[in-house]
């Protein structure tokens, strides 16, 4: 194994086992001040992401996706925590989910990095992880192209994100995608919001990668998933 890979699962796997054990110390803790009050708001959604349950809403109605090839528009945004397997919170207290990305909220067993865990918990601790990375070329401050924003509080932004590793400028989604740690997201009628995704979803598939290492597993735009273990 290459040593940047090595490095990458050592990090998933010790971000595994510290949201594992941090969740039900989380549920029976009894705090008010504003500093615990965070923690409870970003553990309230990861509890539920660890149940196969997305917090965040979907954009209503769908996005011009156009919109970040014609008239890019960056905006600074300081991540705190992540949420979900594809959403994050900010300083500010606003909520961004990645337009590109579908995070996997299957709740039956997988194995992942030698650890019996859920394919739900993989995509959350996979969020956790490339973002605690990401920082660390991003300075604490992705520049990301919002597509739009969920009515209501708190607010919510439908955003693609970069940041600066091996070289480029990588984007967050595909990142997540290609590492077998979430899934291209895709519209009403099954289509890949950004068919470059669609291709690092399948060179993960074949790389077996993350979540695609298991050769079962509730794929989110299909009912049970097989991933074709047998392909190069």
């Amino acid at each position: 194994m290459k040593n940047g890979a090595w490095r990458l699962d050592r990090l998933l796997s010790y971000t595994l086992v510290n949201i594992l054990s941090a969740l039900p110390q989380a549920a029976a803790a009894d705090t008010d001040t504003d500093t615990d009050i965070a923690a409870d708001f970003v553990q309230y959604y990861q509890r539920a992401y660890a149940q196969g349950r997305d917090l965040i809403p979907g954009p209503i109605p769908p996005l011009d996706t156009s919109s970040i090839a014609t008239r890019l528009d960056l905006q600074t945004i300081r991540p705190q925590s992540a949420l979900t397997g594809t959403g994050f919170v900010a300083l500010d207290g606003t909520i961004v989910k990645l337009a590109g990305a579908q995070g996997c909220l299957s709740t039956e067993a997988v194995e992942f990095t030698g650890l019996r865990t859920t394919c739900a918990m993989v995509s959350l601790a996979g969020m956790t992880a490339t973002l605690n990375e990401a920082e660390v070329g991003a300075g604490n401050a992705f520049p990301c192209h919002v597509f739009g924003n969920a009515p209501g509080t708190p607010t919510v932004h439908y955003a693609e994100c970069f940041f600066v590793g091996d070289g480029g400028v990588q984007s967050l989604s595909e990142t997540l995608i290609s590492r077998g740690l979430a899934f291209a997201a895709r519209d009403g009628a099954g289509r890949p919001v950004f068919p470059e995704y669609a291709k690092a979803e399948e060179q993960a598939r074949r790389d077996k990668a993350g979540i695609w290492a298991n050769a079962y597993f509730v794929h989110p735009y299909g009912a049970h998933y097989r991933a074709d273990l047998s392909t190069n």
